[in-house]
């Protein structure tokens, strides 16, 4: 098979590749570098974590299948070329990686949101990825990969999600030990039902810290809408 057949043979096969999909809504970025950016959000279904703090336990059931043409189909409704791909854990499913490429393909603007628990070596370098490091008090520190942080660059970033001072200090002794800081961007962020973002901003300039700090900006304007 020559290259421009089998080049055109794996398009066919990518655009017929079919992710679980819990949902796909339009909304503001809450979170990261690009908060407050109108936003279209591709939720997959599925995840191998229960953090003990999540927020979208919905997504680990339920959802429907779609092809990923489909799903560039669905979004090009929006007027924004900003996409997030989150869950769940959005690489739990092995087709996530085509939806990422096939949506940088498109030229949309595309960030991972992933728990860090699955290997993030094979996506797509045009991608930002937004990845946690589970805190002690999420109930999911043992899942945490620090292989995945060589696979870091400058336009990623790490977030912590803290929920009482011994995560902030945990996040602290991380954030030193392997020089995270070096890597990319870290993201400080209140867990918002236990942690006053308030009392957070104080220990970080106390202790002036390299570190941004982002509140959940969703979890203020729609605090009863779940999914925004």
């Amino acid at each position: 098979m020559d290259p421009d057949t089998r080049a055109g043979s794996l398009a066919r096969q990518n655009a017929q590749a079919e992710c679980r999909i819990n949902e796909i809504f339009f909304s503001l970025q809450g979170e990261s570098i690009k908060v407050g950016l109108p936003t279209i959000f591709i939720r997959l279904t599925g995840c191998p974590l229960r953090c003990s703090y999540c927020d979208t336990a919905y997504a680990f059931h339920d959802g429907k299948k779609m092809t990923i043409d489909a799903i560039i189909q669905d979004i090009s409704q929006y007027r924004t070329k900003h996409v997030t791909v989150t869950g769940g854990e959005p690489l739990a499913q092995k087709s996530c990686h085509e939806l990422l490429a096939r949506l940088c393909d498109e030229s949309y603007q595309v960030s991972l949101e992933t728990s860090g628990a699955i290997d993030v070596a094979n996506v797509d370098d045009r991608v930002m990825k937004i990845m946690d490091l589970k805190t002690p008090s999420s109930k999911e520190e043992a899942k945490n990969n620090f292989d995945n942080l060589i696979h870091l660059t400058t336009k990623d970033q790490l977030k912590f999600v803290i929920g009482d001072r011994p995560d902030y200090e945990w996040s602290i002794k991380k954030m030193n030990e392997l020089k995270l800081t070096d890597l990319c961007e870290v993201l400080f962020s209140p867990e918002h039902e236990a942690l006053s973002p308030t009392d957070l901003a104080n220990w970080i300039l106390e202790d002036k810290l390299n570190v941004r700090m982002q509140v959940q900006l969703h979890k203020y304007l729609w605090s009863n809408v779940p999914g925004k």
